[in-house]
């Protein structure tokens, strides 16, 4: 995948005698330096890292966790539920609308996600909300334990590099 030039352009002949700061280590980290800007002007999602490694804790197989996601991508306020369809999340995934209702209810019997009937008018029901907060509580009680192992990491990675390792 071409990713965008990190190098700094050349320099008009007139501005010879401007030098280019360097790109430093935190520019680098900018998503469009690693999608394009592209790519990043179609949307991102924001996702924190111990949901991706706490996925086995807590026992999510790859298409719950698609399907987590894709409902994550529709969480844009705090204090407003998503509400993405059935049929949104299974076209994107590639399944049926009822794969989808199975996966959804896996996820909801461990207290994952909780659905949310949403109807428009007076009986007219509409795509169901999806509170996350049984996932949150997961991951900050989870939190402490992967904390831990980061910074025993981190004390063992100094060791070794010190020539101090047991």
């Amino acid at each position: 995948m071409p990713r965008m030039n990190t190098q700094t352009p050349p320099v008009p002949p007139q501005l010879s005698n401007v030098f280019p700061l360097p790109i430093t280590k935190k520019e680098k980290r900018r998503a469009e330096d690693k999608w394009t800007p592209a790519v990043i002007k179609l949307g991102y999602t924001p996702l924190p890292s111990l949901l991706l490694k706490a996925q086995a804790k807590l026992k999510l197989n790859p298409i719950q966790m698609n399907v987590l996601i894709q409902i994550i991508e529709h969480w844009w306020e705090a204090d407003k539920n998503p509400f993405p369809s059935k049929e949104t999340i299974a076209r994107r995934m590639n399944k049926s609308p009822r794969q989808i209702q199975r996966v959804l209810t896996t996820l909801e019997k461990p207290g994952h996600i909780k659905r949310i009937e949403r109807f428009l008018g007076h009986k007219a029901q509409t795509s169901n909300a999806y509170s996350l907060d049984g996932l949150v509580k997961k991951l900050v009680a989870l939190e402490p334990e992967f904390r831990k192992a980061t910074e025993q990491n981190k004390i063992r990675r100094k060791k070794v590099e010190a020539g101090t390792a047991a």
